[in-house]
């Protein structure tokens, strides 16, 4: 029986050079542990199309760390999900944990814009039906950040 989640899980290896002086995972590379889950998700998610390729740009990042990342030999997992779907654009939920075989830690809790880009035009671009039907696949609910809860 497959996942019925919209939820789409990877395992991105840490590097040595992720540490900082405090000898914990630095803020900055939470963004490069983001962009290689989407990377690797993309490929699965668009089989035979690329979606980046056409260009994609970043327009934003949210992260809110819940607890300080060691490095380790074993791979963190970064969950992954779509937040919202729009013309030009999409969001993406993560949720920056360890695999079940290692643990329980939640480390941090993301979302990131992404937008549909035309990169002779310099201009934004509709996303194709087809991406959003894919990506609809994997629409999931809002990142739960702490702070939104005060502001409901």
């Amino acid at each position: 029986m497959t996942d019925p989640s919209p939820t789409y899980r990877v395992q991105v290896p840490l590097r040595w050079s992720d540490m900082d002086a405090y000898g914990h995972v630095n803020n900055v590379q939470y963004l490069r542990l983001l962009e290689d889950a989407r990377v690797i998700g993309f490929r699965e998610w668009f089989p035979g199309r690329d979606l980046v390729g056409n260009g994609i740009v970043v327009s934003r990042h949210e992260i809110e760390y819940r607890t300080p990342l060691v490095y380790r030999a074993a791979p963190i997992e970064v969950e992954m999900w779509v937040t919202a779907i729009s013309g030009a654009s999409f969001d993406l939920g993560y949720r920056v944990c360890d695999p079940p075989a290692v643990g329980e830690g939640v480390y941090a809790v993301a979302e990131t814009g992404l937008v549909a880009f035309d990169l002779e035009t310099g201009r934004p671009r509709r996303l194709p039906d087809e991406a959003k039907e894919l990506l609809r696949a994997h629409l999931g609910e809002p990142v739960a950040f702490r702070w939104s809860k005060s502001r409901r």
